[in-house]
């Protein structure tokens, strides 16, 4: 039996959007964590392991953060394949791929040869596979998130849009403690040799997830009644990526800068933070990957509290008291990480993961609800994997570079600052939608 009732059954019941929305938050989940795995591996074992033994270890770090990069620069090409299937075939099929093309990803590089073993091969091979790893989640995130939204009642839309953006926490939270719990329990050299590679092999568990929401899953109302708009007008039904490109460039282009600064600020957080933690501060890896911890639990309930809200208060008015908190919190965020107690970087790290919260758990529902159904897949993942691209992709190396250039954190700070008024303006540039429909008009009511 599946989770969704026939395509032409009207509306569904609170309890199955709450299942769909389950799904979805499961399948991001699992999604994230392989994808975020990569970051805490970049700045724990990759500088060491995939580069040569005798390079400078900055290099070597800046090395790993730009092979991380590499996935963000995966992300929009990501969101322009599987946007264009996700608008033409459907949703569901979408998100199954791409949950797919993580899966083998990323047990691949569980099992991939050290610099050691095959020498240049290795960091080749390894970018290689973070490229297909940027690819799967610029698609994933597309279908995550309009399975949920387009199947919410409007008055909670926000909210359960919210679920595929709580996959993220929970992925880092996943990838935290699995890193945590293998590196207490190993010694450096069993961790260098294998165990390491143990939560990508976990991997494979997407593959479950992936064949139970095949049996699970409808497509969405909005892409049902897309199909039933194409069937009437076969002629009029062009590449949606191309005609989402030509009409709305505008509204990608503001949205990709409205998300940068929570991209930007997300990584700084958990992946240049860890750098910064163990070798300038001095504190154990185990100090940070607990801090880091501690902010995704707390992040969970955010994002949806924040999301709800937006219900209420409207998309733009949550994002931008979120840009506006996270530049306030530019030069605090440092100042108790340099304190180097666990508490105070936890609390750190908490509060600048609230002010992201109020941008991120709207994210959903204010992305999906800038374009129509039949452009939803492909608007909304480029304008969501632009953001990141311009924002993931060279946080942690910039930020890298920033403290070796100036010898201090107060640059990254301004960086921050800076992505945070860009987002504040291109948010003002876009009108609110809370309010908007999710399903296009048959041919005989559009305006």
């Amino acid at each position: 039996m599946t989770t969704a009732p026939p395509q032409d059954s009207g509306k569904l019941d609170e309890r199955s959007i709450r299942k769909i929305a389950g799904l979805s938050l499961v399948g991001a989940s699992v999604e994230w964590f392989d994808f975020f795995l990569f970051g805490t591996a970049a700045a724990l074992v990759f500088p060491r392991l995939f580069f040569p033994a005798d390079a400078d270890p900055f290099l070597a770090t800046l090395s790993s953060f730009a092979v991380l990069g590499v996935g963000f620069v995966a992300r929009p090409v990501g969101g322009i394949v599987w946007g264009h299937f996700g608008d033409k075939l459907g949703r569901k099929k979408a998100f199954l791929t791409a949950l797919m093309t993580m899966a083998v990803a990323s047990v691949l590089i569980g099992v991939l040869p050290t610099y050691a073993a095959i020498g240049i091969a290795a960091p080749i091979l390894l970018t290689v596979l973070r490229f297909a790893q940027g690819l799967a989640v610029g698609g994933q995130w597309g279908g995550a998130v309009l399975l949920a939204t387009e199947f919410a009642p409007k008055s909670k839309r926000g909210f359960y849009g919210s679920f595929a953006q709580i996959g993220v926490p929970i992925g880092v939270l996943l990838g935290v403690v699995a890193f945590f719990l293998i590196g207490t329990t190993m010694d450096q050299a069993t961790f260098d040799s294998y165990g390491w590679r143990i939560p990508f092999i976990a991997s494979v568990l997407l593959v479950a997830v992936a064949v139970y929401a095949k049996n699970r899953l409808e497509d969405t109302p909005a892409f049902t009644q897309l199909q039933r708009l194409a069937a009437e007008d076969p002629a009029a039904q062009k590449s949606p990526v191309l005609e989402v490109l030509r009409h709305h460039w505008g509204r990608i282009l503001l949205a990709g800068g409205a998300f940068t600064v929570v991209n930007t600020t997300f990584y700084i957080y958990i992946t240049f933070m860890l750098t910064y933690g163990t070798k300038t501060v001095r504190v154990s890896s185990g100090t940070m990957l607990i801090a880091i911890a501690i902010a995704s639990m707390v992040q969970i309930p955010a994002l949806a509290g924040f999301a709800a809200m937006s219900d209420r208060v409207g998309r733009r008015t949550m994002y931008l008291a979120g840009s506006v908190a996270t530049a306030v919190w530019a030069f605090p965020l440092f100042w108790l990480v340099d304190l180097g107690a666990t508490w105070s970087i936890a609390l750190s790290l908490i509060v600048a993961q609230l002010a992201l919260s109020m941008m991120y758990g709207p994210l959903a529902a204010f992305f999906s609800e800038m374009f129509s159904a039949k452009l939803r897949y492909s608007g909304a993942s480029l304008g969501y994997q632009l953001g990141a691209l311009l924002g993931g992709a060279i946080a942690p190396l910039l930020s890298v570079a920033l403290q070796q250039a100036t010898g201090g954190t107060a640059a990254i700070s301004i960086y921050i600052i800076v992505v945070s008024v860009i987002a504040i303006g291109c948010t003002l540039a876009l009108t609110e939608t809370y309010q908007n429909e999710m399903e296009d008009a048959p041919a005989g009511a559009r305006p």
